[in-house]
């Protein structure tokens, strides 16, 4: 079973997967938190801590309380990205976001990971947090990953959110060649010299919707990320083809998707609407690649619907 919806925010609201005849989904959302606001609550509040996977030293935080929800981040970008989105669900959910493999001070060996192995990382951390079951939430590159781990252990992992999320993706010519060469490289991202060019221009435009901050918190968050791990997690999306295991996932999936995404387009989508046995799809008008920056308050309430069993 398959619901495609569009969504708007207005009223009334109804539930995830019920759509209007016109095909469309009508969510109210608060008003967003200032970001300098929903920072300093996160500092003070989430738990710290580290994993150690058998691979590399994870760096986790833990913010919230209620069944837990563990976020997964993308490729170029990390588990504090999604700290505007968590403050909202916080009191609903005890929400997780952890860091990928960076091969810095974590000790991470990155010529030697496979993508099998950031799904036993994942099930290596919710074992250290004590989480027989849990809900997930995979950004792009992380959705594989979320998929993966369904397949892996379906009794433990009940409901999924995709956001911007594939199976299997190709890459251009021009990003197979670049990650070759700087999977080699040193250094994090905020010093690679074609990092403007690699902005899309769609995802700027939507970024000019919300407050400036939000473009810079995205910038230094990808910045951060060591140019190798990166290149390397880049390398790996060829090699990736989960079609063959989708029928098998017959837990519910939602899929997040940005009206104008030019990273994962609707095409990459397709796969993931045909073989996941229930899925469900909510496309956000207006919005690119990042809704956890740019449509927060939004994001965090079909989250939060989603996962919320019916009374």
């Amino acid at each position: 079973m398959s619901t495609d919806c569009h969504l708007t925010c207005a009223e009334p609201a109804c539930a995830i997967g019920v759509c209007q005849d016109d095909g469309t989904l009508h969510v109210d959302a608060p008003p967003a938190m200032p970001l300098s606001e929903a920072l300093r609550a996160w500092e003070l509040e989430a738990r710290f801590g580290v994993c150690d996977t058998g691979r590399y030293r994870a760096r986790y935080f833990v913010w919230g309380e209620g069944p837990p929800l563990v976020f997964i981040h993308g490729l170029a970008d990390r588990a504090k990205s999604f700290v505007l989105v968590m403050e909202s669900l916080r009191r609903f959910f005890t929400c997780v976001g952890y860091e990928l493999p960076d091969g810095g001070g974590d000790g991470a060996r990155l010529g030697a990971y496979r993508h099998r192995h950031l799904v036993d990382d994942l099930l290596a951390l919710l074992d250290q947090l004590g989480f027989a079951r849990c809900y997930l939430f995979g950004s792009s590159f992380g959705s594989t990953i979320a998929l993966a781990a369904m397949h892996k252990t379906p009794e433990r992992l009940p409901r999924t959110v995709l956001q911007g999320g594939f199976a299997c993706r190709r890459l251009a010519r021009w990003e197979h060649f670049l990650c070759s060469f700087a999977r080699y490289w040193t250094g994090p991202m905020r010093t690679f010299p074609l990092r403007r060019a690699l902005d899309y221009a769609a995802d700027m435009r939507w970024f000019a919707g919300v407050p400036p901050e939000h473009w810079t918190f995205l910038k230094d968050n990808a910045g951060e990320v060591s140019k190798a791990a990166t290149a390397r997690r880049g390398l790996m999306i060829p090699r990736i083809d989960l079609r063959p295991l989708l029928p098998l996932i017959r837990q519910p999936v939602l899929l997040v998707c940005g009206e104008e995404d030019p990273i994962v387009p609707r095409v990459c989508e397709a796969p993931l609407m045909e073989g996941l046995p229930n899925v469900e799809r909510v496309e956000f008008p207006r919005c690119g690649h990042y809704p956890q920056y740019t449509h927060a308050p939004l994001l965090a309430e079909v989250v939060r619907r989603f996962l919320t069993p019916p009374a």
